[in-house]
């Protein structure tokens, strides 16, 4: 059995110790490398290039959609601006042929009533 007669200064040093072992549980122990360190490193750097090249590419296929619906737009306004030009060139070939026509007829007019005149 052990012997419960313990004096003063056992009670103490039994409680310091105590005490140490508790506050040795809450320091930091010396941490030990992990071999895989370099490696996991070299995995995430090389994902992550990888991950990269994607939106890389996304942004490829964004920028050449973009660039040909511009085209597209741009063409449709081209042709649009053509047909409206045609016509209205249609319009003015129209009119300075009715000009034409009135002129025409006008100048027929007076020699017709010259003729009326010298009879």
């Amino acid at each position: 059995m052990k012997d419960l007669k313990t004096g003063f200064s056992d009670r103490i040093t039994a409680q310091q110790d105590a005490k140490k072992a508790l506050l040795a549980k809450f320091k930091p122990k010396a941490a030990a490398p992990d071999p895989e360190f370099d490696k996991l490193a070299a995995k995430r750097a090389a994902e992550k290039e990888a991950l990269r090249q994607q939106h890389e590419l996304a942004k490829a296929e964004l920028r050449r959609e973009k660039a040909e619906k511009e085209a597209a737009r741009l063409e449709a306004d081209r042709l649009a601006q053509e047909a409206v030009d045609a016509e209205k060139r249609a319009a003015r070939k129209e009119r300075k042929q009715l000009t034409k026509e009135e002129q025409k007829a006008a100048r027929d007019a007076r020699y017709a009533a010259r003729k009326a005149r010298q009879r």
